[in-house]
């Protein structure tokens, strides 16, 4: 496989099939998050007090002389809703609210919040409380601090607009009253002076004038100062933060399997690992030889340890026998469980197998053979059974004499084979192989006993099938026949490495384990001392 398979290998769609199997894969994250997310939601509902929230509605009027007549324009340009919702939120309002309810102001001022619409004249006046009283009380008290504040608002206004109406008209009256003094008492109103003209245009403007103020003074001594009216005042029952207690939870599971979705994708993209053969593929840059899975007692297919043999068949077969050296980076990839299956597939099949393995490595490996050894039980190569030899009559017995009832036939003990060794001699490590004795007699043989603290032999037998696994150390093996080595990780121990510049590379990963990272460190150490992977072993998921 050169550069541009393993280029367009990498840059291959992604379906929806793949993205949804991240969240299944990480199911962990997504139940960890949503219960995150529903514990909070939880505590908000259960442990945190309850909110309960008053609304009041207020009409808001201009002010106007007609409170008849109709405001053009719009309603809100007769009324600066701008202004009265900074009115409605001003510190009087809140000192008065915070009276009512007992609260300290700054969390009156948290808890107030007024809603201005847009083209309208009413405003909403919302309190949450600690209590329905509470939030009844402050959604009043604030709709009627307001009302009672612009009130008084205008009122000031009007008698500061009166006062100057009175001042002025108090200063035309005097201007008035100078100007009629100034008249002649004896002056003809049919020929009158020139000044006496002059005083009475004079006289006459200024009752005009005074005309205009006290009209204009009864006009805003008539305007409707009313700043509005209470339309819907809160009251019991009022809702609070747990009516939607139901709601909530079915958000909170719905976030969180979402947050958890999100929190899945995160950890996929920082943490690659080995998903499908195309990917193994394409880091590896060998074939993929067989995908070896696991059944439901975590025991590995036996059908696809063969399919992997056919696949090594030029190994297995060629006249060159060279050591096959199975290779993973990490120890959790079911590197042991491959090369078991494989030695014990091919002692099945009729070969002399020489697996080595490290002494760190035995442990794990031995109750392995022990299990394909009880699946498999050894069994002879048959052989044609040899004609049997009259036996020779004692001279002291004649031939024809009969036998009485007093004589009776010496039978020969025969000693049953045992094709098992006990629990006892299973656990010390002891391996039995049958043999057939010149009487025709099966009996089992043990072929060696492991040495002490488990360390490797050579000379360990294993009868499986017809053939046999020899268990030898990884450093004491020879070429000769068929040879599997179990290197440790190659990443952490370079003896697996060492090994296969003699022999084939075999590599193992694990789908859903094996990181890509690691897997390109490995295949870039073995190139760079010349071992080129023979191909790789795809272990992970199951059969139903």
């Amino acid at each position: 496989m050169d550069v541009t398979d393993v280029a367009s290998a990498r840059q291959r769609p992604v379906g929806l099939v793949e993205l949804a199997r991240i969240p299944l894969r990480r199911w962990r994250i997504v139940l960890a998050s949503a219960a995150l997310v529903l514990a909070a939601v939880l505590a908000y509902l259960f442990v945190l007090p309850a909110t309960y929230t008053g609304t009041t509605a207020v009409v808001v009027r201009p002010v106007v002389t007609d409170p008849f007549s109709v405001p053009s324009g719009g309603a809100d340009r007769a009324v600066n809703m701008t202004a009265e919702s900074g009115i409605a939120t001003s510190n009087d309002v809140i000192d008065k609210v915070a009276g009512i309810t007992g609260r300290d102001t700054k969390e009156v001022a948290d808890a107030l919040e007024v809603e201005t619409p847009v083209g309208g004249q009413v405003m909403r006046f919302s309190y949450a409380g600690h209590s329905e009283r509470e939030a009844v009380d402050g959604a009043n008290g604030a709709a009627e601090s307001y009302l009672e504040l612009r009130k008084g608002m205008y009122e000031n206004q009007r008698a500061a607009v009166l006062k100057s109406y009175d001042d002025t008209i108090d200063l035309v009256t005097a201007q008035r009253t100078t100007t009629q003094r100034s008249l002649p008492a004896n002056q003809s109103s049919s020929n009158p002076s020139p000044r006496t003209s002059a005083l009475l245009d004079q006289l006459r403007a200024l009752n005009d004038q005074l005309a205009t103020l006290a009209e204009q003074r009864s006009k805003v001594a008539s305007a409707d100062l009313s700043p509005g009216s209470v339309t819907s005042a809160a009251r019991t029952p009022v809702p609070s933060s747990r009516d939607a207690a139901p709601l909530l939870l079915v958000a909170g599971l719905l976030g969180g399997l979402l947050l958890g979705g999100l929190v899945a994708f995160v950890r996929e993209s920082l943490d690659r690992r080995v998903r499908t053969a195309a990917e193994a593929a394409a880091t590896i840059g060998a074939p993929l030889l067989g995908t070896v899975r696991c059944r439901r007692g975590g025991q590995q297919d036996e059908s696809d340890l063969r399919y992997l043999v056919l696949a090594l068949g030029r190994w297995v077969d060629g006249p060159q026998r060279t050591p096959l050296v199975v290779l993973s980076s990490a120890t959790d990839e079911g590197r042991e469980q491959v090369t078991a299956g494989l030695a014990a597939v091919l002692a099945a099949a009729g070969h002399d197998v020489r697996l080595g393995v490290t002494p760190e490595s035995l442990d794990r490996i031995r109750p392995l053979m022990l299990d394909a050894q009880r699946r498999h039980p050894p069994v002879e190569p048959a052989r044609s059974r040899p004609l049997p030899r009259p036996r020779p009559v004692p001279a002291t017995t004649p031939a024809t004499t009969a036998a009485g009832p007093e004589d009776t036939a010496v039978i020969p003990a025969v000693r049953k084979p045992r094709p098992f060794p006990t629990a006892a001699e299973a656990k010390n490590g002891a391996v039995y192989r049958s043999t057939t004795t010149p009487e025709d007699k099966t009996e089992i043989i043990p072929t060696a006993r492991p040495a002490a603290d488990g360390a490797a032999t050579d000379g360990q037998e294993l009868r499986i099938g017809t053939g046999k696994v020899r268990l030898v150390d990884l450093d004491g093996t020879s070429s000769e026949g068929l040879t599997v080595l179990d290197a440790p990780p190659a990443l952490h121990d370079e003896r697996g490495v060492r090994a296969a510049q003699e022999g084939r590379a075999l590599l193992v990963a694990a789908r859903d384990r094996t990181r890509t990272g690691q897997l390109t460190q490995l295949v870039d150490r073995l190139r760079a001392v010349g071992v080129e992977p023979v191909g790789f072993v795809l272990t992970g998921g199951g059969r139903d």
